[in-house]
């Protein structure tokens, strides 16, 4: 007996995962939608082009792709080509895993300067985001800083400090290179309201920056109190002495003429940007933590830049129907109504790791197997149909192969791949 018919929307990990954990428990047909014509989300245009390593799940997203029941639709927007009602009259089970693609704003004053990017868009750039391969943002600068202490600001330093050597079996896009390498970036500042024992970054990530070849971390070391005060599980704490000894050893790098310097600042809490057209500094406030709160001093320190990042998490985009709130879809335990499900960023918010998204498949497997039984609905067929009618222009699992091919063959010297930098190019390519 068939399974109910599956939709889901958006094809990053918690996508897969979740079309992974039904197909292993329903024999269902399952349909993936994306709004780019190229599956895999945030693995493709969020993790860093020097991450190749963390890249390769896609490996295991390519096998799920490939099942016989599961079928993949690129180039479709839900709620401007196809909506959310539309998609729910067509399937049983309609599955919402957009995640989470905006930027959450800095609220203070100064944040509509130029010279200030969120990271989302950022990231995007140096990645050949579709949505944000025009961005140019302005490198020529001497300072840069980035506010946020987790992985994402570890990631942006990082890519900023590299020399092109270090980045050579990237996928990082020429111009995002040439860009950095040309600029004029000798002071980068990661800045954080709270402290070393707080911060969201894993110990992998932050070693990383004590093999920078130019350039050299800097921290003061009265900032890494040996006391871990707060509730914090076993494992985190285990996790927190890592970070504070890999911070301290930060101290023993010899500077071996490196022209660039990263600085550490903690208990800093952002309070103005300045500046007449574009940025010129930020003031921040110096901030200490009392029974888990933070409180200011008053004592306010000024540094000169050209340059913001803020890394300060994210939000989903607003989709027509649905009740977004804290950065969440309403639900409970990722149902939003009958055979209509979240997972991922979308369903709790911003947070862990890539496959922390796994659970969230597995949990909504559960619930939809206990919901139902056989399919009511016809699903692809409809789907199909609609496409045609509306005359979309949509991308298969077969034409995401077409351009990830295009872009390995058209690669020079090391680099893994040579990104395909807009939706045309790539609908040219699969001959759309």
């Amino acid at each position: 007996m068939k399974g109910p018919s599956v939709v889901i929307i958006g094809s990053g990990p918690s996508g897969f995962y979740t079309a992974e954990s039904i197909c292993k428990k329903i024999n269902s047909d399952i349909d993936i939608i994306d709004r780019l014509p190229t599956p895999f989300g945030l693995i493709r245009g969020g993790v860093a082009p020097d991450h190749q390593t963390t890249k390769k799940i896609n490996v295991k997203y390519t096998k799920t792709a490939k099942k016989d029941q599961i079928h993949f639709f690129g180039n479709i927007e839900i709620g401007k080509d196809i909506s959310i009602e539309e998609l729910r009259k067509m399937y049983d089970v309609v599955i919402l895993a957009t995640g989470s693609e905006l930027d959450n704003k800095l609220e203070i004053k100064g944040t509509d300067l130029k010279g200030i990017h969120g990271s989302a868009e950022f990231v995007g750039w140096y990645n050949g985001h579709l949505d944000y391969v025009n961005l140019n943002p302005d490198l020529n600068t001497e300072n840069v800083v980035v506010i946020g202490i987790g992985n994402v600001a570890i990631d942006i330093v990082r890519v900023l400090s590299k020399t092109p050597e270090e980045m050579a079996e990237s996928d990082i896009p020429e111009y995002a290179l040439n860009t950095i390498n040309q600029s004029s970036i000798k002071n980068i500042y990661i800045v954080g309201r709270r402290g070393p024992i707080e911060a969201k970054f894993t110990n992998v990530e932050l070693r990383e920056l004590g093999n920078l070849k130019n350039c050299k971390p800097i921290i003061k070391t009265e900032n890494l109190s040996d006391k871990i005060v707060g509730n914090f599980s076993d494992r985190d704490k285990r996790l927190i002495k890592k970070n504070l000894e890999t911070l301290r050893n930060f101290s023993l790098i010899k500077e071996n003429n490196r022209e660039k310097k990263l600085n550490f600042i903690f208990f800093h809490k952002p309070v103005e940007i300045i500046g007449n057209n574009r940025v010129k500094s930020i003031k921040f406030e110096k901030v200490k933590l009392k029974d888990s709160q933070l409180e200011g001093t008053g004592e306010i320190v000024t540094i000169d830049c050209g340059l913001v990042i803020t890394a300060i998490g994210y939000q989903p985009k607003n989709i027509s129907g649905l009740e977004i709130s804290n950065g969440i879809v309403k639900n409970t335990n990722g149902k939003i109504d009958t055979g209509f499900y979240a997972v991922g960023w979308i369903r709790r918010g911003p947070t862990g790791v890539i496959g922390t998204n796994k659970a969230d498949g597995e949990s909504v497997t559960e619930l939809i197997s206990k919901e139902f039984n056989n399919q009511t609905k016809n699903g692809r067929n409809s789907l199909i149909k609609i496409i045609k009618s509306k005359n979309l222009k949509v991308t298969s699992f077969e034409d995401w192969e077409k351009i990830d091919s295009y872009e390995t063959m058209n690669t020079k010297g090391s680099m893994p791949r040579k990104k395909t930098l807009s939706i045309k190019e790539m609908l040219n390519i699969c001959k759309i």
